[in-house]
């Protein structure tokens, strides 16, 4: 079905980046300050990591980056502690402040411990997150979200896409086998979209995608990944839950869709979902995408059983 490539738990801390290899804007000259522009506003950018795209304001006195709940650019690949750097404000200056990190904080390609930021810097936190620190203003952030949302989120439903769930899974992945951590996967579909396709059009079926896509978003935890990977499949990827936590997910899921009302000119169209879940710790799941075949099978044993129901991994 899915096939990310092969997840990797090494961390580099030798780190060689070529800082010209990134995309470069136009920086200001070294050890000066910001002249007040319309461009006033500081933010973080994503450029490379599970996150890519993604958009950070920095409003703060003190904005910590790391993977901890208390961070408040949380960032969850390999090789960043739970509060790995912050950005602190000092007048009209930012400054980046290493927080004792294990893999360490590197700004210009060099490792820091205290740097005044300039506009266009390049931070590596972790052993592949990049982040820029650039001035917007709020037309340049309206685009960049737009950017984001285009790049990792299906058109259709606003959920992440298969893309940036294989490449998040893959992280997740490693993280929980590297601190023996529990993680679940939930798949799920629609039982018998074809003839919601067939009976009410294209468009309706469209319709009752979106909405049902909107109802899930609402039952998700942020920490949670909430993606579709195929046409009338989606999945969610639950950090931190074990089988029965995982499988509560997927019956709060099942339950919610089986509620909601979807309507077509008046007419209600039932619908439902068979669910699978499959976690780790579990010595039969070498890697992620053992996981998501595992959580594959069980939701195929829900098919096989009667549909509108979740069916937990249970190895033969």
């Amino acid at each position: 079905m899915l096939a990310p490539p092969p997840a990797s738990d090494t961390i580099e801390c030798n780190v060689t980046i070529s800082w010209d290899d990134i995309t470069r804007v136009q920086e200001s000259p070294p050890g000066t300050t910001r002249t007040p522009t319309s461009r006033d506003q500081a933010y973080l950018i994503v450029l490379a990591g599970s996150a890519m795209g993604e958009m950070f304001k920095i409003t703060l006195p003190q904005t910590i980056i790391g993977r901890g709940q208390t961070a408040h650019v949380r960032m969850m690949d390999d090789g960043i502690s739970r509060e790995h750097c912050e950005i602190q404000i000092e007048g009209d200056s930012m400054i980046l402040h290493d927080l004792g990190s294990t893999n360490g904080t590197f700004c210009r390609g060099l490792r820091v411990d205290r740097h005044v930021l300039e506009d266009g810097d390049k931070i590596l936190v972790g052993s592949s997150t990049v982040l820029k620190f650039t001035y917007h203003d709020s037309l340049d952030e309206v685009f960049q979200r737009q950017m984001y949302e285009s790049a990792l989120r299906d058109d259709l439903t606003k959920t992440f896409n298969k893309k940036y769930f294989t490449d998040r899974l893959e992280s997740e992945f490693a993280f929980a086998t590297r601190t023996k951590a529990d993680l679940s996967l939930v798949v799920f579909d629609l039982d018998h979209f074809k003839s919601i396709n067939d009976t009410h059009g294209h468009p309706v079926g469209d319709q009752v995608l979106s909405d049902m896509g909107q109802a899930v978003a609402a039952l998700i935890r942020a920490e949670d990944v909430f993606a579709r990977v195929g046409g009338e499949e989606f999945a969610v990827i639950c950090r931190g839950a074990d089988s029965t936590q995982g499988r509560a997910v997927a019956e709060r899921v099942r339950q919610a869709v089986a509620s909601h009302r979807f309507t077509a000119d008046d007419t209600t169209i039932p619908v439902a979902i068979s669910a699978g879940v499959a976690s780790i710790p579990d010595a039969r799941i070498a890697d992620s995408q053992a996981l998501i075949a595992a959580a594959d099978q069980a939701l195929y044993e829900a098919k096989r059983t009667g549909r509108n129901r979740v069916c937990v991994w249970q190895p033969k």
